[in-house]
């Protein structure tokens, strides 16, 4: 049984999903003014991981990541270099895109961007013209808060000292500016728009996510995710809005990451603590430890970034590569499979499987994960292991990556020309049983950080640093 703690009923509850096998899933994908932060980036690996274990525990995923390209802050960006809005924001997506495969992150089905879908939210603002939901204003639309009394059900938050007939136009802002919000705003001197039914104009923020996720998604789906700070105003709006259309339930589950932090404190770029994932490549942070780093605390947990954390995470991360090297290095003889490996895999696989079906308890899955480790260096250090069972120990680690995939990719590295004739020469010169030379031979390419090791199936390499 899958259990997610859902911020919509302040409870842990069971997951079923609408249809059987199937999940539904929308995260908040960025808002492409600038290049995203590393706390954009807990968020975006938090997701991964959720849809990952789904994946893993046997569930179709469908999901969908929207790209939101116009808004305030994207349109400001734009305006302060004096470019079309579109040619801003095409840089920050393509390093978004980068960004991902960087850090492992399974792609979305779908990225839909706001621009590409105006038609959608121009649709769903005049339905709720049309029901008494929302109401024209000095040419902009606004929704009207009064006339959906669920209005807080997600935040909590009060609405009774709402004013009526308060407005705000900002996309964002703060929590105690409860007012009606804007679904549409008129178009105004130097910003894009669009000519449309309702008027020049474009879109407010949180429609957005409201005509995208519902388009590709159906009017009710499975997940939707996203960072604490979006609870409200977005992901409330996102709810009155679609509720009030297409009158019913919008989301089933709604999973919230907490904040990350760095040195304990908010990131600024005053304080010069504002990192990108640009910043931490460019001092030398291999991103599958920052993957590794950003995955391992409990996403409803407070995530402090410290350079010493960082190196904490990349030590037990090294544990996970050391044990890897060793298993596929050494000489296995053949044999049969014990028992007591396949029970410790077996064992290893059941408790990561139940502890992240525990609302992702991260870190027992983890603790599972090294558990195995230590167990079978504790059985390599006592007896020898068999091909099979060596095999049957990669394969369970495999199956742990397919979820966590802090691996590097493995690349098939090809030879230089004079290293492989080193190599040929050395396998003649053992058949002519000249074992000096067979051995001066290996001593100049351990020399060149070339290990050669002799099994039954041939000679193996591997490189050293």
């Amino acid at each position: 049984m899958i259990r997610f703690y859902n911020t919509l009923s302040g409870k842990i509850e069971e997951f079923i999903p609408l249809r059987e096998n199937e999940v539904r899933l929308y995260t908040c994908g960025p808002t492409v003014y600038d290049y995203p932060h590393i706390g954009n980036y807990r968020a975006y690996i938090f997701e991964d991981l959720l849809k990952r274990f789904l994946l893993f525990a046997g569930y179709r995923v469908i999901h969908v990541m929207n790209i939101t390209d116009v808004d305030d802050k994207t349109i400001r960006g734009a305006n302060s270099l004096g470019i079309p809005l579109n040619e801003y924001t095409k840089k920050y997506i393509e390093a978004f895109f980068e960004d991902l495969k960087t850090l492992h992150i399974l792609p979305a089905d779908y990225y839909p961007r706001a621009t590409e879908h105006i038609p959608d939210m121009v649709r769903m603002i005049k339905g709720l013209l049309e029901k008494g939901y929302a109401y024209f204003k000095d040419g902009s639309v606004y929704f009207s808060i009064a006339k959906f009394p669920e209005y807080g059900k997600l935040s909590k938050i009060n609405v009774e000292e709402l004013k009526a007939g308060a407005r705000l136009d900002a996309d964002e802002y703060e929590k105690e500016s409860v007012h009606d919000f804007a679904l549409w705003k008129k178009a105004k001197e130097g910003e894009p728009f669009w000519e449309t039914e309702l008027g020049p104009g474009r879109p407010g923020w949180h429609i957005e996510c409201s005509a995208m996720s519902t388009r590709y998604l159906g009017p009710t789906f499975d997940i939707h995710c996203g960072g604490i700070d979006n609870i409200f105003p977005h992901h409330e709006n996102e709810i009155a809005q679609s509720e009030a259309y297409y009158g019913q339930k919008f989301v089933n589950y709604w999973l919230h990451c907490h904040h990350l932090v760095v040195d304990g404190e908010k990131m600024s770029k005053s304080k010069g603590n504002f990192y990108t994932l640009r910043d931490l490549l460019a001092k030398q942070v291999d991103p599958l430890d920052l993957r590794f780093f950003l995955l391992s605390t409990h996403y409803r947990k407070m995530l402090n970034f410290t350079f010493v954390n960082l190196e904490q995470a990349r030590a037990s991360r090294q544990r996970i590569l050391d044990f890897i090297y060793e298993i596929e290095h050494r000489t296995f003889p053949p044999g049969g499979q014990q028992e007591k490996i396949k029970e410790l895999s077996d064992r290893a696989l059941n408790d990561f499987r139940e502890a992240l079906s525990d609302d992702l308890n991260i870190s027992s899955a983890l603790a599972a994960l090294f558990e195995f480790i230590r167990q079978v260096n504790q059985i390599m250090s006592r007896e020898k292991l068999s091909q099979e069972e060596a095999g049957t120990i990669l394969q369970t680690i495999r199956e742990i990556n397919r979820v966590l995939d802090i691996l590097p990719e493995k690349k098939e590295e090809a030879l230089p020309p004079e290293i492989r004739q080193k190599i040929e020469l050395r396998q003649k010169a053992r058949q002519e049983k000249n074992f000096a030379l067979a051995d001066a031979i290996r001593d100049e390419l351990k020399e060149l950080g070339i290990i050669l090791e002799d099994t039954r199936e041939g000679v193996r390499w591997k490189r050293i640093k």
